[in-house]
């Protein structure tokens, strides 16, 4: 029985898209293209500039030659120029997304009764949302259809558009707010349909332009959701969920499920460039914000993630995961009280793809110590999760608007799709039409870019 040994780069995390080879001319760097090559022509509608055949502009010169990944650019392996408070470049972000990923071969698994192998005999059915592994006809393995094992392909909403200029692009902005009123719906078409690695240089491109801050510009122009969602978009990853933590530890509460949410969900990769970004916007490390606004055992729970530590590695030892479930089962269904920490060194240093193992065998079953059973959720199945957080921050009375939009531009170039999927299949209707029939005008018409359609 011939196995081959995967390659971690093939398959996407729970959060953020994983870095994986880049076909030519595609990026390597974050969130900014690959300097001298060309945008990735994928089709679909968007967004265009007056005047100009759709998708894209064809043979239109670049009106700045110092600007990376448009026609006229510098020759390849020549210095990125920076763009204000942008992360440095990072192999494990794409920021997002921008295009389809690379599709990985048909996965299949085994259960040795020691490592979880992958092999080219066995064979795969879906049945009520699992999916299960047979081998010679018995099943051997089920997991959820939206576990990391199984996704392939770009799962995102909003893609690169063909072709876009941030040079140009600032125009169309500039004119929507020129004179007298704001032409919104110019607005919502540009940045509905650019990826967010396209609308981050427009802040650099817009200052070029006009000698004026576009956020300030957008500020006196806008108001309430819509403008809290236009300068969501307007922001990188990192400096996004920075911004986010910060938000939901400063003033009197702490927004808990907040900070659970960003930090569960997102790659080491990822929380270290967080740390970053906080340092530098905020003049404090996170951890000491962190230390300093919970206590106990949420706050050492919250520390141990944002140290951005966690085993990543795809494959599963079946052995160790029986053993972390009896050790957890030690820990605290077998005893008076419980040993929180071991439940905390096992759920924040274990790869995810070995804590659903664990969770089949223990965990998810009885977990009943609530700093606990968030992450857990959202490391079981991240789709479902963010269906959930989507659908809580929608439902009674009021809407709170700002999970709905950190969840919608966060998710949008992640895995949107599959919460759409998960959505419906949950609570019976579209996230679509829940956004539709709670949120209005161009705040609704903007999140419905970002959702992407109905299900």
């Amino acid at each position: 029985m011939g196995g081959f040994n995967p390659n971690p780069a093939m398959f996407t995390p729970g959060g953020y898209p994983q870095h994986s080879p880049q076909p030519p001319n595609q990026q390597p760097h974050g969130l900014y293209p690959q300097p001298g090559g060309q945008m990735p022509q994928t089709q679909g509608p968007g967004m265009g500039y007056p005047g100009q055949p759709m998708p894209g502009y064809p043979q239109a010169p670049s009106p700045n030659p110092s600007m990376p990944g448009y026609g006229g650019g510098p020759a390849p392996n020549q210095p990125m120029p920076g763009y204000p408070r942008a992360p440095s470049p990072n192999p494990s972000m794409p920021g997002y997304g921008g295009g389809a990923m690379p599709v990985a071969p048909a996965i299949n698994v085994r259960d040795t009764g020691k490592i979880l192998s992958y092999c080219d005999n066995s064979t795969s059915k879906y049945y009520l949302g699992q999916v299960y592994i047979l081998l010679s006809g018995k099943t051997i393995w089920k997991m959820p259809s939206s576990s990391l094992f199984l996704q392939r392909g770009f799962r995102g909403t909003i893609k690169d558009y063909p072709g876009a200029d941030p040079l140009r692009d600032v125009e169309v902005l500039r004119k929507a707010m020129k004179g007298f009123g704001t032409d919104e719906q110019a607005i919502i078409d540009l940045l509905g349909s650019r990826s967010n690695r396209q609308r981050v240089p427009m802040l650099m491109a817009f200052k070029t332009s006009y000698g004026k801050d576009l956020v300030k510009d957008l500020k006196s122009e806008l108001s309430g959701n819509f403008e809290k969602l236009v300068l969501a978009m307007l922001k990188t990853p990192s400096q996004l969920d920075a911004y986010e933590l910060k938000e939901a530890i400063k003033g009197a509460g702490t927004d808990e499920a907040c900070l659970i949410e960003i930090l569960s969900s997102r790659s080491n990769a990822e929380i270290k460039e967080l740390n970053q970004v906080y340092k530098t916007e905020y003049k404090k490390s996170l951890e000491d914000a962190i230390s300093g606004d919970t206590s106990g055992h949420f706050r050492r729970l919250l520390i141990s993630l944002a140290q951005g530590n966690r085993d990543e590695r795809e494959t599963v030892d079946i052995s160790v995961a029986k053993q972390d479930a009896q050790a957890l089962y030690a820990a605290g269904e077998n005893k008076v009280g419980t040993d929180e920490s071991k439940f905390n060194a096992i759920l924040c240093s274990r790869s995810k793809p070995h804590l659903r193992a664990v969770g089949d065998q223990y965990m998810l079953g009885i977990l009943t110590l609530c700093s606990l059973r968030v992450p857990v959720k959202c490391i079981k199945n991240t789709p479902a999760y963010f269906a959930e957080r989507l659908y809580k921050s929608m439902k009674g009375a009021g809407t709170k608007d700002k999970t709905l939009i950190r969840i919608m531009v966060t998710r949008s170039e992640v895995d949107m799709l599959d919460i759409r999927q998960e959505y419906v299949k949950n609570y019976g209707k579209s996230l679509y039409t829940d956004i539709s029939g709670d949120t209005s005008g161009d705040y609704k018409k903007l999140l419905l870019k970002l959702c992407g359609g109905s299900d």
